[in-house]
């Protein structure tokens, strides 16, 4: 990616390795500590601290008014496992190896993960929620790509289950207790941060450690426990959450249920700022809160009760905003400047250089983030030229992308063309004046569009083949 100055008063440049040492020598004399959590599929809006009226958000809204909230904010990509792999390379869409999202597609035996290179500054590395970048026996595991602790799920559609019969502790198949036969007693995010708060008590106090608890709500399956549900009992529903799969529950209060799972994501925020201020290592920690994609429940309740993901159009799986921008709060006491509010844009590829830059690292070449950390403290630096995503067809049976142009977006300043389906003509949106891509401006700019094209086509290269093994269930079966 290239770079342009952003129209400010002063630019900083980026953070240079010199500039490292001194940056960690302030306070604290330990290499800070870094905890990235994120929800699974939860909309910009669904936070208070976003807008939110309906849902109770008061950890994420309190971690807000401590730090920095993002307004333009942008995941990997808008589906699960393509996000993911964004963000665990630094390298965007178009460049990052896992691009499709059947569920168990490997990051490749070179592909070199922020936790490979924080555990050579000496970081401890633990992982609690879901992967979906490797099953078992390929060379994508977490245990074979940086993290020294795991628990959770491999393979993403595995983690469609909120009460699932088994979980893996690092390369280990467990029985999750009481789900066994179809039961359901253990929720699978309960017993998975419950290990990463263990894990915390253990690594906390002789860091510096990179926590990663990726959840799995509010993505289906659309349940969650009784304390997170009654709350919301008033809401007015539309009707029913079906689901043809037997697998996957029905629910006749989609609208409270989905609520409630937002609800218990706040729970975990809280559950994870408690242990680090209990360890007396908060000041030390950098703590980001954000979600893997945009928010999926805009695309099911047309009337659109929750507002899920604000102003946006769009919603999981396309190319607008709704699909792709996320909330995003940044906080380090006295390191990140409090209750403040940023429209910075950036994205997940950003994270890999930002977190190596706060171990004391430069970033490693060819990579397509940078560092962010002047943006962080409230200053001023560089932004990208071009924000890149897509989403190529993949024919899973043969394990071959189709030929085609597939669903693609590209963001440069205010500007934004996005393929909305495989090979469909551009549409082109101006988002300062129309956040909410309803006006496409193709014709009336066919030059601005024509650039933007060549921008587009060129921040790809093909993608790799891929190929993933059966589902969990049908391996078990």
């Amino acid at each position: 990616m290239q770079r342009r100055q952003l129209l400010q008063s002063f630019s900083a440049p980026l953070l240079a390795p010199s500039a490292l040492s001194s940056f960690q020598s302030q306070g604290n004399q330990a290499k800070p500590n870094i905890v990235w959590i994120m929800a699974d599929d939860m909309g910009w809006g669904d936070p208070g601290c976003y807008g939110q009226k309906v849902i109770k958000t008061p950890n994420i809204d309190r971690l807000a008014s401590e730090g920095t909230r993002f307004t333009d904010a942008y995941a990997g990509c808008t589906v699960c496992a393509p996000s993911r792999s964004v963000l665990m390379t630094g390298m965007h869409m178009g460049h990052t190896s896992v691009r499709s999202n059947p569920g168990g597609v490997p990051l490749l035996d070179t592909d070199q993960t922020v936790a490979m290179y924080l555990k050579q500054a000496g970081y401890q590395n633990g992982m609690f929620g879901k992967w979906g970048l490797g099953d078992v026996a390929t060379d994508g595991v977490p245990w074979k790509k940086g993290f020294d602790e795991f628990c959770g799920f491999l393979h993403q559609v595995h983690a469609h289950y909120q009460y699932p019969e088994h979980l893996y502790i690092n390369d280990k198949l467990v029985q999750v207790p009481g789900n066994a036969n179809k039961q359901r007693s253990t929720y699978a995010n309960d017993f998975m941060v419950d290990h990463g708060l263990r894990w915390l008590d253990k690594v906390g106090k002789s860091g510096p450690f990179f926590g990663y608890f990726p959840l799995t709500i509010p993505h289906w399956e659309p349940v969650v426990p009784e304390e997170e549900l009654a709350p919301y009992a008033s809401i007015p529903e539309a009707g029913p959450w079906i689901d043809k799969s037997d697998r996957l529950i029905s629910t006749q209060r989609p609208r409270a249920t989905y609520a409630g799972m937002v609800a218990r994501v706040d729970r975990y925020v809280g559950q994870i700022l408690a242990k680090l201020k209990d360890l007396g290592v908060a000041e030390n920690t950098l703590v980001f809160f954000t979600s893997d994609n945009g928010g999926h429940f805009k695309g099911i309740d047309k009337e659109d009760y929750l507002k899920t993901n604000g102003p946006f159009r769009g919603y999981k799986t396309t190319m607008y905003e709704g699909g792709l921008r996320v909330p995003m709060i940044a906080r380090m006491p006295g390191r990140i400047p409090a209750n403040r509010v940023s429209p910075y844009p950036w994205s997940f590829c950003d994270f890999l250089p930002t977190a190596l830059a706060t171990a004391g690292m430069a970033a490693p070449k060819g990579i397509d983030g940078f560092n962010i950390w002047p943006t962080l403290e409230g200053k001023s630096q560089p932004v990208h030229d071009t924000f890149y995503w897509e989403l190529p067809g993949y024919d899973g049976a043969k394990g071959v992308f189709r030929k085609e142009a597939p669903k693609a977006a590209l963001r440069q300043g205010d500007w934004k063309i996005v393929r909305p389906e495989p090979n469909a003509a551009l549409e082109l949106y101006n988002l300062k004046a129309d956040i909410g891509e309803t006006k496409n401006l193709a014709v009336a700019e066919p030059q601005r569009l024509s650039a933007m094209e060549k921008l587009l086509l060129g921040a790809r290269t093909e993608p790799r083949p891929q190929r993933h093994g059966p589902h969990p269930w049908q391996r078990q079966s």
